[in-house]
């Protein structure tokens, strides 16, 4: 058996903090692990970029927000410095495909790109 990838590994648990109520509300926490080039082609069909995610994301999420549950969440290292992820969502009984890119920087593992695509299951 091979060794986990701890650059693939850190990429993940970036991925799950940014699902987490607590970091979505904080522009703080969540600004920290986005890019400043950070784009997203998110499963509404609009583009975001950082600025925009970082004002509309605490101002969306509420207190009571649930965790979104996350399955087959799988990565792979494309560069030293870039990991690709894929994985499933389910939220509020809304279903998407999700793929992410992750570069690390002098201020650790940020997000650079974010695509979520809906499906039926």
């Amino acid at each position: 058996m091979t060794e986990p990838d701890s650059a693939v590994q850190a990429a993940i648990e970036g991925e799950l903090r940014l699902l987490d109520p607590e970091v979505r509300r904080s522009p703080e926490l969540l600004g920290a692990l986005l890019h400043p080039e950070f784009l997203e082609f998110g499963s509404s069909g609009r583009r975001w970029d950082r600025e925009s995610t970082v004002y509309r994301l605490p101002a969306q999420t509420i207190a009571a927000d649930r965790y979104v549950v996350t399955s087959g969440i799988q990565g792979v290292r494309l560069a030293p410095d870039v990991v690709h992820l894929t994985f499933d969502t389910v939220y509020d009984g809304q279903y998407a495909h999700r793929s992410s890119l992750w570069r690390r920087t002098g201020d650790g593992w940020q997000m650079w790109f974010h695509q979520g695509t809906p499906f039926t299951p």
